[in-house]
């Protein structure tokens, strides 16, 4: 196997997340080949170097992914509030290394990814990637060639202005229904946007994070990712993938 990131690795063993990383090693905690490495980007090669965590030898476990068609009324934390569950309540024995990707708000539904590996799940978020995301939302306001044209030239909100990669608008008797493709993620992006626009949001459902698709997936179900659907998410955010590697 090559190299990978110490970091990486133990978030991959599942004892840390990539900052809980970087606090065991500069709390002295962790040992790679008996000795104390420099930083969290020190490189390992799993299965040849020897890491400890307390003097307990460390092992990969297989990174797991998880699509969830979130419902609403759950929050994306972990914790949850006085008045909404969060999602991980949803997920049976859900091990701790386990982090969504991204978030949907609380009225929001449809794909939801969770993940054990949080280099991958950094970079699914990070706007340097510009993993697509598809959202289809039911409408109320009247769609007319100005707001055609806001979305051609980019829909200018409070922290910068954001263009649809794609977008197509079917019109119905309540409104009508907006699919949007963004590659960016920011806070309740999609309905700041139809705010701006001037509709009413009645139902927003993300159907696709990347090459991950809704399909048929029932409200509140989730599903392990096939291996084709990781190969393609790995290959986009530019990191190694290997089928031994995942569940």
């Amino acid at each position: 196997m090559s190299t990978i990131r110490l970091a990486r690795f133990l978030a991959r063993a599942g004892v840390a997340s990539r900052r809980g990383a970087a606090e065991l090693v500069a709390a002295g905690r962790v040992r790679v080949n008996g000795a104390a490495p420099l930083g969290p980007g020190d490189p390992v090669e799993p299965g040849r170097d020897e890491v400890t965590l307390d003097g307990r030898t460390l092992a990969l476990t297989p990174t797991e992914w998880l699509v969830l068609n979130k419902p609403p009324g759950y929050v994306t934390s972990r914790c949850g509030t006085p008045r909404h569950a969060s999602i991980f309540a949803l997920l049976e024995a859900a091990p701790p290394a386990l982090v969504a990707v991204g978030r949907l708000d609380v009225f929001s539904e449809g794909v939801l990814l969770f993940t054990t590996d949080g280099d991958a799940a950094h970079r699914l978020m990070h706007p340097r990637w510009q993993v697509p995301r598809t959202y289809r939302i039911a409408v109320t306001g009247r769609f007319s060639p100005a707001e055609e044209a806001a979305l051609a030239r980019g829909v200018p909100l409070e922290d910068g202005a954001v263009r649809p990669e794609a977008w197509r608008f079917r019109p119905d008797r309540r409104g009508g229904e907006l699919e949007l493709v963004l590659r960016e993620g920011r806070t309740r992006v999609v309905r700041r946007i139809a705010a701006a626009l001037g509709l009413g949001v009645r139902r927003l459902v993300r159907t696709a994070y990347g090459p991950v698709e809704l399909g048929s997936l029932a409200s509140g179900e989730a599903r392990s990712l096939e291996a084709s659907e990781l190969a393609r998410l790995y290959q986009a955010i530019g990191l190694p993938w290997s089928f031994t590697s995942a569940r």
